[in-house]
């Protein structure tokens, strides 16, 4: 990957379609050694450098800054394209788009300029210890200062990062508080224990937070140690969770064109069925097969597509016009969206193997890498409580409320 990773990446796109051909351009450099890279299992440094080198990294930033200025809807097509070559940085370039538009959702319209300057100017790349599972961090009042301590069971992006978005819970109250803080420093300190089926590569292992401080006008939001809640604050999960929704969808895909790439190439005809055909491709339970799985991928993408156009314009829009409804409603959506394509990919990360044959099952072909990828992040939160939140808008009229993972 080194040639490829060391071409000049230095002419930026301007219109969205060029932005998703330059993640294609990523996506194979990226896939072509994906498998060994995966079983290596080496801090994916240089690969992260790629996404920053590349332009991707700013893409959501501001053009006056050097960024892309592009919509979340082209960042959602912009992840998945990445995700088809390399699912792990796929997921990584998914959450730094979330962690670098955290800001926007809960800053101060001074703090919004400050951050979007600074990572988009520095080219600097996002992760997060913000684990909604595991107790919150504990923040501690010190006058001018908040200092945070405690630990979090995943921390995605850890030690490729330049940057950490913290959130705790301010001690002897329920504020939570988030704040952006460099990565590298002695107050985090990284587990380096990631050791999953899958995703292997998105360095999401614990972290401790020791005594990390950070200035009250470093507090997300908070002006005079009080924070005013919008709506708009809310839409951080429904914005990671069609991040999920999209690079499942590019990994469903990347297995999808793996097989046939595989079946088109290598895989060989069966002799004893009685109506035998001379090349693979030719057979009617391979056709039939195909034929399914890239049609229930279709259905999948327009549907992660509506709902993309319909956060996006969310997104774009005045933080104080955005309402319940809006929220509630686009919600319900990626819900649907999510657990569509959590089927579906698994679905077709299973059965690419049926029409591939015995001989894809080698170690050295790496079929296994996207089921594994899409089985580990699947599990994220449970699939069956996304159909239930579209069940209740379909029987009731429901809309989901916003928790920390609706």
């Amino acid at each position: 990957m080194s040639t490829a990773i060391e071409r000049d990446w230095t002419d930026r796109p301007d219109t969205a379609q060029q932005w998703v051909h330059r993640a294609r351009e990523v996506a194979e450099v990226l896939a072509a050694d994906a498998v060994e890279r995966d079983r290596l299992g080496a801090t994916p440094h240089r690969e992260v450098q790629l996404l920053k080198d590349s332009g991707l990294g700013t893409l959501l930033g501001p053009r006056e800054h050097g960024g892309g200025g592009q919509s979340w809807e082209t960042a959602y097509r912009v992840t998945r394209e990445v995700a088809a070559g390399d699912g792990s940085l796929g997921q990584l370039l998914g959450y730094h788009y979330l962690w670098a538009w955290a800001v926007r959702l809960v800053g101060t319209p001074e703090q919004i300029a400050a951050v979007e300057e600074l990572y988009t100017a520095g080219n600097l790349f996002f992760g997060g210890a913000v684990n909604p599972r595991d107790g919150d961090l504990v923040i501690t009042d010190e006058g001018d200062e908040i200092a945070f301590n405690g630990t979090k069971s995943f921390s995605t992006g850890s030690k490729v990062s330049d940057l950490t978005v913290l959130e705790g819970v301010l001690r002897g109250t329920d504020q939570h508080v988030f704040a952006i803080v460099e990565s590298a420093q002695d107050g985090i300190v990284f587990g380096d224990d990631w050791d999953n089926l899958g995703q292997r590569l998105t360095e999401s292992g614990s972290v401790e937070i020791r005594d990390v401080r950070v200035p009250w006008s470093g507090a997300a939001g908070y002006v005079d140690k009080v924070f005013r809640p919008l709506v708009y604050n809310t839409l951080n999960v429904p914005t990671i969770q069609l991040v999920f929704a999209n690079f499942y969808l590019g990994i469903a895909h990347g297995a999808l064109q793996a097989g046939v790439s595989y079946t088109t190439r290598r895989t060989r005809p069966w002799p004893y069925g009685g109506d035998n055909k001379d090349t693979a491709t030719e057979e009617f339970h391979v056709l039939d097969t195909y034929g399914d799985l890239q049609a229930k991928l279709w259905a999948a993408e327009a549907l992660i597509d509506r709902a993309g156009a319909e956060l996006s314009e969310i997104l774009h829009t005045e933080r104080e016009s955005v309402t319940e409804q809006q929220r509630g409603e686009v919600a319900v959506r990626i819900a649907a969206a999510k657990q569509r394509i959590a089927d579906t990919g698994l679905e077709i990360a299973n059965r690419i193997f049926e029409v591939t044959g015995a001989r894809a099952t080698a170690n050295e072909v790496g079929l296994d890498l996207y089921w594994r990828n899409l089985r580990t992040h699947t599990l994220h939160d449970p699939v069956p409580y996304k159909r239930a939140e579209v069940g209740r808008y379909a029987l009731v009229g429901e809309l989901p409320q916003p928790t920390w993972y609706t």
